[in-house]
């Protein structure tokens, strides 16, 4: 559902960008726990206004791989793709490239908040099980780059 919503927004309305936040792997929590959301972007402008906002709000993000040999394993011979890579390996980075074939060229991050958004300690901000982890972070975002 998450792909179809990147291809209905991006074709409907040409955004300047696109940021998807999603709780989508397992994997991204082994690879990165759950002090940090994987970020995956195919612009180095976004990804950096989006690391420096994480830093300033407490919400880190921490940017991941994606290329064409990563891309490469989610070619199927039978369909026009399929939504899982080769096997464990690499399974957050070959979700993102899965979704990155939704986007076409338009500046894109997808923030993997596996681990960050659900089962995060408690604190000041978090009182349930769910977090809320990524609001700040936007919210730095927007304030910091947009709203000037």
């Amino acid at each position: 559902m998450l792909a179809d919503v990147l291809h209905y927004v991006n074709t409907r309305f040409k955004p300047k960008f696109m940021i998807d936040l999603a709780t989508l792997t397992g994997a991204i929590i082994v690879a990165l726990g759950q002090e940090h959301a994987g970020l995956f972007s195919n612009d180095d402008e976004l990804a950096g206004r989006l690391a420096k906002a994480g830093e300033a709000s407490g919400e880190r993000v921490w940017r991941m791989p994606l290329g064409p040999k990563y891309d490469k394993l989610i070619d199927s011979e039978i369909a026009d793709m399929k939504n899982v890579g080769g096997g464990r390996d690499g399974g957050s980075i070959t979700a993102a490239q899965f979704l990155q074939r939704y986007v076409d060229k338009t500046p894109w991050a997808h923030l993997d908040i596996a681990g960050t958004g659900f089962a995060a300690p408690a604190s000041d901000i978090n009182k349930s099980w769910g977090s809320g982890w990524g609001v700040r972070l936007l919210d730095r975002l927007v304030k910091e780059d947009y709203e000037r």
